[in-house]
Formats: structure tokens, C-alpha cells, sequence
């Protein structure tokens, strides 16, 4: 057991707060239903839970349920920045994530997961109304963001210093979103939508039949893992089988539905459908309402990707490997909502239910060479070709249970939560042919075979087919206390306790297709992959199925962490003008991941420590519209479960083999913040902060060779880093009516922008770290000292440029964003050299969205929505770089995007 508290921080704060003067101006409660009405609001409310948040004092230019938004940044003890639902549906994005990105700081790296001020994912704590989320991806315990259709969020808090009523994990910030809340009238929305990109729609795509029911995101039992080979390898007796066993398996597999990749010439486009309701009525005294959504999107996308790595210290020469690959992607998302609340008095009581199944049908064509199978000769086709087909199921349960009751200046928070996320990728296929003949007429026989063979023996022929599942549960329930003290320096005092069990089981068991005759005739490793791998080539050839699941690691691994967090905090006036809020959490936390079976590395891992996590604000009234704040914390990050588990996995994303480091430890930041904000009109406001942040042992991403020379990413605690940083946002309204006309007599000019400027460095010495390939290393050798921390942009860009409405919806925005490079995975180490770090380029990013309200029948009116995304085409880049040299990692032509939707409203 280990405990540490921080006490530096506090020394200036300390001798400013009276011990009977600890007050600060008090967060919003949690939320009341919101009123239904039209778009943009001027005085719209905005839905925001915020767990242990304490009452709102009448003068301080609040509503009951939330405040107008330049309002509730101010208002809030800590720095927080707020989307609500208008603010959302601005943006026109169809998940949260890309909602998001528009935020200050905020960034949004590979799929869906949100960085913040250049803090990766690990850094970032998600929430969905003041409840711990579980994540369906592997390499992940953060959930990614863009399975959350803004269909089912209502507003979403960042907030991005840390206050002690939030989990200690808190390195870069907090996203909470919330659901909608039960409506006060009765309404029914339903939407349809269709859209589609350059590069994908009606162009040329590769995908397979799989099963009946796809297109719905549900397969109908065709990749169900075989029963006797699921016992086999899930009892360790696989390689007790006897060989007749072992053909047997082959043939079990459903074959040419899951083998075929198949040809599509004219990709259709995409197509979406809404459905939400709500109702309200009386009961006695109090009131009972019921919110109810669903929502179904097919939307397709083709990536023509360069794949490029090199052994070379410099990046010179001949790539080692260098392939053009096609990816098709259909992915389906199906997701419903369910709320149901009652109020009564001063109470509510909330029941809420989220459902996500996000699936994702991907077929996969390559065609390059490997100089570890053979150099390639320029005068002959590709020398080798691989083709892969998947299925990936992600899929999130989530049912909560608020109460939030008032007892005169006393307010009692309870709250319950069980999530459960899942992810199954049943029959993951790989398939290699190697290119055997002579292009050249000098030197071509007439018994050159000129054919793609595939024999199961030699290099670059292979048939290979995986089965991985992912189960999550967390349970999670916390009480929160807050005391309004009868003293005239609004003194709230608060305190609570939250309690977190998250429970994981992840395996992956992978197979090869082989014979031990050997290499097959040459006939038969010419015919395509279903007739290859036929019950009749596995029975007359022996061809067989070995186990390779635990060849470099282990093929499963139960993992768990159970979080109890207790807290105190005074929020209070110090002198006129000026505020504190202090407060400290004590969490402990233990953390454990378990390898199971039979594996080259069964290193299991426990980690258990406890923490004093203080964080202190004070807030300095310059002017009634000015204000001043300066914020210390501490805060922690533990190592996820996937980094921590000596398990290899496939993340398709990339397209990159990840491992574990079962050796990693938590890490540990101190935070500083100095924040001027000025509200100098309703609606509108300019800020700027600095940031400073030291992080111990931080976590990152480091990529080596592996046997054969195949390039993968580990992870490894690097000594020390810092990061530091300064951020501007602005939000101003230009009535438009001097302009003259009807056009312009109720319309304004919207400009919102912020920029975020960061630098971060790492600290290495000569002092010996495990490194990701699980060797002591020099931390100098695998970090170069004064490297940047990965994923972190120095510069980050947000525009927003529009014209709107303030009667009814009428909208017309462009959007810019912008990221500069920034650092995917530390570049691997060759003998005594590091090669150059892996770059991605997000570049420049520039949207319309047209938003226009249509007038029907009686009351009923209609929403049309026209968006172009990505207009100048920017492309994805991630390389690596040494001077003239560049190899390409991963680099694709994302093209342009455009879509419609209307939605009418009853």
C-alpha cells in the first residue's frame, strides 16, 4: 500500500481562506426536465448533471434546470466549457465526438477517442450523467465517443480542472454527457437522412456475404464459434486432439460466406432514420414522464491506403514492406433510449436506459511486397497479396437510477448505475498468395506457372482465422451531501462517497490452416479461398488447424478494478469579490489483470495504491463582468487494462498489432491553471487561460520489431514529462439588421473561434525501464529526452463562421478546424538507434452545415439539413520522416462528404 498527498499547491491558496469564509459561488444542481422548444433559444435551458454538485443561489442569474451558456461557465466553480443540444446540432455532426472536437482544446484522434490539450484518452475521464462508462474496445478502457449518435445526448460538460467530486482519474479533463430528460410536453420527432463521400459512394469497394441479417448489424449465427473448437482451445486440451480432430475443426468453419471477398463496383450511400417521443402527465401532486429514442444508421466508407514500413535507422532505402490496400467498411448502428422520471415537491427521481450496438463489416484487399518473403521485382505484379474479411460488434448497455431530493438547505444526491459493453469480432480471416512467375519474355518457360499460389507452406502463404471477445460490467453507486450554511458568504459545504467495480474478460484465439504433408500441389494452391480451404481439399490434402493463440503472449486475460473514493469540500466567499472553492478526495484503488492458459508471457499484474488528491480554486471578481481564476490539483492516471495484459491484438483501425506491458504503474500529475474570463454581452464572452502540468511515470506508446520483422506497438512508463500551454475562445453576435431589408431584420452573424497553443516534453535519463517489448532498456534509448508526449498537436483550431435566425431555425455555418502533427507512436528501436517517430497530419478541416426550418401543418413543422464536410479534401497522413526520407505508415485520401436529412416535428 502506498499513499501520497501534494501539498505544495496549497500554500498560496491556504492564506487566503478564513476558516469560517470557505464559500463559493454554487454549481447547478442536477437538472429538471427541459422545455421542449424551437432552435436557437436565446434563453435556452441547458440539461447538466454534475455529480455532487451543489444548490444554485437565486442571484446568481440561474434557472432551475441549467443557465444560458456563457452563464453557466461562469457560474461554475472550475473551468468547464458546455455544448448544449443547439450548440450540438450546429455543428451538424452525427456522434458526439466530432460535436466535441469543436470544444477548446479538444481534439479527436483515431476512432472517437477525445484528447484533451494534447493529454491522450488515458487522460480523459467519460461520464454519462455522473456515472463510469465500461468500453467495448480492447485497447481501451476510455469508451470512444463516436459510437454516441447526438440523437441521445442533450448537452455535454467538459470540464478541464479537476474538482474532488469527480473520480481522481482526472489528467486532462472530464467529459460528461447527459441524456435528455423527461419532457414537460409531449412531442414526436422522426427523421430519415442519406449521404455519401467522393471516394466511397458509388465507387469501387470490396466486401463479403457473411450472413442474412448484416445489413441490420446483427449476423444470424454463420459466425458463431464451433462449439468442439471453442471447448477445445478454452480447456487447453487443443493440442491433445487427435489430426482427424483437427480436420474436423477446419471443416466446422462456415467457409465461402466468410472467405469470398467479392468485387463492388457501385458502393450505395449511406442512410439514417430517427425516431424520439416523450410524454408527461399528473399524478396527485407530483408529475410522471416517459422520453423514449431509436435510431438506425448503414453508412459505408473505402480507404485506398499506402502501408509502408522500413528496418533502416534513417528511413532510407527500400521500404521493407510496402502494400496498397483497399478497406471497405459497412457499418451499422442500431441505439435506443428510454427515460423515465417523476418529480415530486423539491424531488426527482430518474430511471434512464441507453442501448448502442455499433457494428462494423469490413473486407480488406492488399496487394504489395515483404522483403522478409522476397525482394520485389519492378518488372513483375505485386509479389504478394492478402485479403482479410472481419466483423467487429461493439455494443453498450447502460441503466442508471437518479434521486435527487431537497431538503430546505439540505440536498441529498443518490445515485446507482450498471453498464455492460461488449465486443465480439467472430471469424476474422487472413489469407496470403504469392505471385509465382516471369513477366519477362527473354527469360519465361513455357512451364512458368504466372499465377497467385497459395500452398499453406512457404512465405507469404497463409490462411489464418481468429475468434475475439470482449465482456465488460461496471458497477457503479455514490452519495452525495451539500449543506447550504445560513451565513452570509453563501457557504455550501459538501461531501460524498462513490463506489466503482469494473469487471473485464477479453480472449483472442487464433488458428492456422497447414498440412503436414507439406506444400500442397501446385493445382490446388491456385483455386480461390473457399475452394482452397473445401471439406474436400481438408480431407483428401490433411489439411488441419493449429492453435497459435498463446505464441507470443496469452490468449485471455480477466482483469478488474475496484475504486472506493470518499470526499470533502467548502465552496465560499472569501472577502467581497472573491471566492474559494477547496476540497480533497481520499481514493484507494486495486487494479489486477490475470493472464489465463498456456502463453510465452503469463506475468500477472496488481496494483494497489491509495491517494490524498487535493484541488484548490479561487475565482477574483474584477468587474461585474470580469473575472480571474487560479486552480491547483492533483490528480491521478492508472495503466488500462489492455496496456497492462501480455495479450497480442489486431486493432483494425491502424491496421497495427498491439501488446501488453504487465510492468506499467499509475501515474501521477499536478495541475495548474490561470484563467481571466470576460462577459462582456449577453450571449457573448472572451477568455484566456495557461496550463501547466507535470506528469510522473506517464504512459506511452512505444512501436518495435517482433519476430519476422513485423512492426508492433507496446507500451512503456517513461520518467518524467511536463506540459504547458495557453488557449483563447471567443464568442461574439453581430445583428445584421443595420444592413437593411426583411432578410436581415432578425438575423445575426455568429463568430466562434479558439486556438490552443501546447508544448509538452519528456524527461528521459540513463535509468533501466521495462521497455514494450518487455526487455530492460536505457529510457533514453527507447525516449528521446525532450520528445513530445504522443497525440499532443502544438496547435489546435476552431472556427465557426454563420448567419442565424433568432425568430426561427435558419442557420448557415462553416466550420474550420485545424490540428498540426503530432506524434501516433514512439519509432522503434534497431540495435542501438531509435528510428523517427510515427506522425500523423491531421491538417486543415473545413464544414457547412445548412440548417432550415419548414413550415408543414398546424403546429408541425420540419427540419432540413444539408452538409458538406471535409470541402477541400484534406487527406490522412500518418509517416515516418528522416530528412529527405519519408516512409508512409498509413496514408489515405479521406475526399469530400456531403449529406441531407429531414426531420419533422409534431
Amino acid at each position: 500500500m502506498r499513499q501520497t498527498i501534494f501539498l505544495g499547491g496549497l500554500l498560496f491558496s491556504s492564506a487566503l481562506v478564513a476558516p469560517a469564509a470557505l464559500a463559493q459561488t454554487p454549481a447547478p444542481p442536477p437538472p429538471a426536465p427541459p422545455v421542449q422548444q424551437a432552435e436557437p433559444e436565446p434563453e435556452q435551458e441547458i440539461e447538466v448533471s454534475v455529480p455532487g454538485a451543489s444548490p444554485v443561489q437565486a442571484d446568481a442569474d440561474v434557472v432551475v434546470t441549467g443557465t444560458r451558456t456563457p452563464n453557466i461557465v461562469r457560474v461554475m466553480p472550475q473551468v468547464v466549457s458546455v455544448l448544449s443540444a443547439a450548440d450540438i446540432a450546429r455543428t451538424g455532426e452525427g456522434d458526439i465526438a466530432g460535436a466535441l472536437q469543436r470544444v477548446t482544446g479538444l481534439s479527436v484522434v483515431g476512432n472517437g477517442f477525445v484528447f484533451v490539450r494534447g493529454l491522450g484518452d488515458r487522460y480523459s475521464l467519460a461520464l454519462l450523467n455522473g456515472s463510469p462508462l465500461p468500453s467495448p474496445e480492447p485497447l481501451r478502457r476510455v469508451v470512444p465517443l463516436d459510437i454516441f449518435p447526438t440523437s441521445v445526448i442533450a448537452s455535454s460538460l467538459v470540464q478541464k480542472s479537476y474538482s474532488v467530486n469527480y473520480p481522481g482519474e482526472f489528467g486532462g479533463g472530464v467529459i460528461n454527457l447527459t441524456t435528455p430528460a423527461v419532457p414537460r410536453d409531449s412531442f414526436l420527432n422522426v427523421g430519415i437522412g442519406t449521404s455519401g463521400d467522393v471516394e466511397t459512394t458509388f465507387n469501387l469497394g470490396y466486401t463479403y456475404f457473411g450472413s442474412d441479417t448484416d445489413m441490420f448489424g446483427f449476423d444470424d449465427g454463420a459466425r458463431r464459434f464451433p462449439p468442439a473448437l471453442r471447448a477445445a482451445v478454452e480447456s487447453g486440451t487443443f493440442n491433445q486432439t487427435t489430426a482427424a480432430q483437427r480436420r474436423d475443426f477446419a471443416m466446422s468453419l462456415t467457409n465461402a460466406a466468410t472467405t469470398v471477398l467479392q468485387t463492388n463496383r457501385n458502393i450505395p450511400a449511406n442512410f439514417s432514420a430517427e425516431l424520439s417521443a416523450g410524454t408527461a402527465f399528473d399524478v396527485g401532486s407530483g408529475r410522471i414522464g416517459v422520453i423514449a429514442a431509436a435510431g438506425f444508421s448503414n453508412s459505408w466508407l473505402t480507404r485506398d491506403a499506402l502501408q509502408q514500413t522500413s528496418n533502416d535507422p534513417g528511413i532510407a532505402g527500400t521500404p521493407q514492406t510496402s502494400f496498397r490496400t483497399v478497406t471497405t467498411d459497412n457499418r451499422v448502428v442500431v441505439n435506443g433510449l428510454l427515460g423515465l422520471g417523476a418529480s415530486f415537491g423539491e424531488h426527482q427521481i430518474r430511471w434512464i436506459n441507453l442501448f448502442i450496438r455499433d457494428t462494423l463489416k469490413q473486407g480488406r484487399l492488399a496487394a504489395g511486397f515483404n522483403r522478409n518473403v522476397t525482394d520485389q521485382d519492378p518488372n513483375l505484379p505485386p509479389s504478394l497479396i492478402e485479403q482479410n474479411t472481419y466483423w467487429f460488434e461493439r455494443q453498450l448497455f447502460n441503466s442508471q437510477l437518479v434521486a435527487e431530493f431537497e431538503f430546505g438547505d439540505l440536498s441529498v444526491d443518490l445515485r446507482a448505475a450498471y453498464a455492460n459493453a461488449r465486443r465480439e469480432s467472430p471469424y476474422e480471416r487472413s489469407i496470403g498468395y504469392f505471385y509465382l512467375g516471369d513477366n519477362n519474355p527473354a527469360t519465361r518457360s513455357t512451364t512458368d506457372v504466372d499465377d497467385y499460389v497459395n500452398n499453406l507452406a512457404q512465405g507469404g502463404q497463409f490462411a489464418n482465422i481468429a475468434f475475439s471477445a470482449l465482456d465488460e460490467n461496471v458497477y457503479s453507486g455514490g452519495l452525495d451531501l451539500a449543506w447550504r450554511a445560513p451565513t452570509e458568504n453563501r457557504l455550501v459545504l459538501s461531501a460524498g462517497y462513490a463506489y466503482t467495480r469494473t469487471e473485464r474478460t477479453s480472449s483472442r484465439f487464433q488458428f492456422q490452416y497447414f498440412s503436414p504433408n507439406g506444400a500442397l500441389p501446385l493445382g490446388v494452391s491456385q483455386e480461390r479461398p473457399d475452394f482452397l480451404l473445401s471439406d474436400f481439399n481438408i480431407q483428401t490434402f490433411n489439411i488441419q488447424l493449429r492453435d497459435v493463440s498463446g505464441a507470443e503472449g496469452t490468449a485471455a486475460y480477466e482483469a478488474d478494478l475496484t475504486v472506493h473514493g470518499a470526499y470533502a469540500q467548502a465552496e465560499g466567499e472569501i472577502l467581497n469579490g472573491l471566492r474559494a472553492t477547496v476540497g480533497i478526495r481520499y481514493e484507494d484503488g486495486d487494479q489486477s489483470v490475470q493472464p489465463i492458459g498456456i502463453g510465452a508471457v503469463l506475468t500477472p499484474t496488481s496494483i494497489n495504491n491509495s491517494y490524498w488528491l487535493p484541488a484548490v480554486t479561487v475565482t477574483w471578481d474584477l468587474a461585474r463582468d470580469m473575472q480571474l481564476r487560479f486552480h491547483t490539483s492533483q490528480t491521478i492516471a492508472r495503466p488500462q487494462f489492455r496496456e497492462l495484459a501480455p495479450q497480442i491484438y489486431q486493432d483494425f483501425e491502424s491496421d497495427r498489432e498491439f501488446t501488453g506491458n504487465p510492468f506499467l504503474v499509475d501515474s501521477e500529475l499536478l495541475n495548474f491553471e490561470t484563467r481571466y474570463e470576460w462577459y462582456f454581452a449577453r450571449d457573448q464572452r472572451l477568455s484566456l487561460a495557461g496550463f501547466y502540468k507535470r506528469i510522473e511515470n506517464p504512459i506511452e506508446a512505444a512501436a518495435f520489431f517482433a519476430g519476422g520483422g513485423q512492426l508492433r506497438v507496446g507500451f512503456a512508463n517513461a520518467p518524467e514529462a511536463e506540459l504547458y500551454g495557453a488557449e483563447i475562445e471567443a464568442q461574439v453576435y453581430v445583428p445584421l439588421d443595420r444592413l437593411g431589408g426583411a432578410f436581415f431584420d432578425t438575423r445575426r452573424l455568429l463568430l466562434i473561434g479558439n486556438y490552443t497553443y501546447t508544448q509538452s516534453s519528456i524527461s528521459a535519463t540513463n535509468r533501466t525501464i521495462i521497455g514494450p517489448d518487455l526487455q530492460p532498456v536505457a529510457s533514453n534509448l527507447l525516449f528521446q529526452d525532450g520528445a513530445r508526449l504522443t497525440g499532443q498537436s502544438d496547435h489546435l483550431a476552431n472556427l465557426q463562421i454563420g448567419i442565424e435566425d433568432t425568430d426561427r431555425l435558419s442557420q448557415a455555418t462553416f466550420l474550420f478546424s485545424y490540428a498540426s502533427e503530432r506524434v501516433t507512436n514512439r519509432g522503434p528501436i534497431q540495435g542501438l538507434l531509435r528510428q523517427p517517430d510515427i506522425i500523423e497530419r491531421p491538417g486543415l478541416r473545413v464544414d457547412f452545415v445548412l440548417r432550415q426550418e419548414v413550415p408543414l401543418f398546424g403546429n408541425t413543422r420540419g427540419e432540413l439539413k444539408l452538409e458538406a464536410r471535409n470541402i477541400f479534401g484534406q487527406d490522412y497522413e500518418e509517416f515516418q520522416e528522416s530528412g529527405a526520407n519519408r516512409i508512409d505508415i498509413n496514408s489515405y485520401r479521406l475526399g469530400q462528404s456531403f449529406s441531407a436529412s429531414f426531420t419533422v416535428r409534431f
